[in-house]
């Protein structure tokens, strides 16, 4: 018997890869996403924190499921799906994207990742894309195959993990650009590397090809990483509040569209491909949209952890937005949330109330993201 044993409601939700190897480097909790379990708890997130900002950390999110598209009409195929011009995209590119429906509604904010002419990866956050894509193929008439392939990726996150990534790949890894992939072998082992995450940090993506090499793999690269001080972790709730990045079902759900969100740069109305929701997309932005996505500075005692539900937003006694996602910022001192509310009262500077469990609470509407707007840290 194995320790993860300990771990588990049943076949249903699957382990990943690096499981067991994560429970020996002291993951304690588990949650549970694209039906998968994914560490997130190895000890104190305020250390998980400070470990990624100064150093680096390795992250287990082989939840990052991929939906592999390939076929004839695969780049006609994968352009259905987003609103995002992909028609200047490079093979060896990727790029964030926004998968909608027809009412305009948000799906997932996947990574695109384009492998080869006809090959894409959707790299996806935590919703069914895979159904999905199969249902749009249905009636398409596009020669498309539509699969989740055995792929499993690692994060290795930090201001360190370039010099990881140079002990374990050699100095040319120093070139791979900003959003940008490559085919590379570690001992045997075939794997994608791409200068993306989900950190705000400076970092890398590893996808593992084989499944059967995941403990030997997160080995070789916590060994490779032990002068940087690597460290075992997992996705920070501090600093992607930090960076403004969202979480999907908490801060973007197939109930926001993305002019709510600010997100008008990833919706291309003028392309001619006729995508999955562009006439609802066109009326939204037409119409202008209702709410709006904003940072808060929430004026109360420390935080001790992520909420849990939405905190309703008052303003002079009347209901007008919702807090998605808030936490403590060690660095910045403060408690910093992602909040959407009625476009009227997306003030910079407005003050609001946020009723929280222990009562109402002052906040201040600022712009996000709160850390590194220019996203200079990720792009360096």
């Amino acid at each position: 018997m194995t320790q993860s044993d300990d771990f588990g409601f049943g076949t249903q939700i699957r382990k990943s890869p690096y499981f067991d190897a994560t429970v020996r480097w002291g993951a304690k909790a588990f949650s549970v996403y694209n039906h998968m379990y994914i560490p997130r708890d190895f000890g104190d997130p305020e250390q998980n924190f400070w470990n990624l900002v100064n150093d680096a950390i390795l992250c287990d999110v082989a939840v990052e499921r991929q939906v592999e598209i390939t076929g004839p009409d695969a780049a006609k195929f994968t352009q259905m799906l987003t609103p995002r011009d992909l028609s200047k995209m490079a093979v060896g590119q990727c790029k964030y994207i926004l998968i909608t429906n027809a009412d305009g509604g948000i799906l997932n904010d996947p990574i695109l990742l384009r492998l080869a002419e006809n090959h894409f990866w959707i790299s996806l956050a935590d919703s069914d894309i895979l159904l999905w894509a199969q249902g749009v193929a249905v009636h398409s008439g596009l020669d498309v195959t539509i699969r989740e392939p055995d792929v499993s990726p690692l994060q290795l996150q930090g201001p360190k993990s370039g010099e990881v990534m140079k002990a374990l790949f050699g100095d040319s890894i120093m070139d791979l650009k900003y959003y940008w992939l490559r085919e590379v072998e570690l001992d045997g082992i075939p794997l994608i590397a791409s200068r993306t995450g989900w950190s705000s940090e400076l970092g890398y993506e590893l996808y593992l090809q084989d499944g059967s090499r995941g403990e030997e793999l997160w080995e070789k690269i916590m060994e490779a990483g032990k002068p940087f001080g690597l460290k075992p972790g997992h996705t920070s709730s501090i600093r992607r509040i930090e960076g403004g990045m969202l979480s999907y079902h908490a801060d973007a759900d197939i109930n926001t569209n993305p002019y709510e969100l600010g997100f008008d740069r990833l919706v291309n109305l003028d392309i001619e491909a006729d995508f999955v929701g562009k006439s609802a997309l066109r009326r939204i932005r037409d119409q202008g949209a209702s709410r709006k996505q904003v940072g808060l500075i929430i004026h109360s005692e420390p935080l001790k952890g992520p909420n849990t539900t939405f905190w309703t937003i008052n303003r002079e006694g009347e209901v007008v937005g919702k807090v998605t996602s808030a936490v403590y910022s060690p660095r910045l001192e403060q408690n910093i949330a992602l909040a959407m509310v009625s476009t009227e009262c997306a003030t910079i500077g407005a003050t609001v109330e946020v009723e929280m469990p222990k009562g109402a609470v002052r906040a201040t509407i600022v712009e996000r993201p709160f850390y590194d707007p220019k996203k200079k840290i990720t792009a360096a």
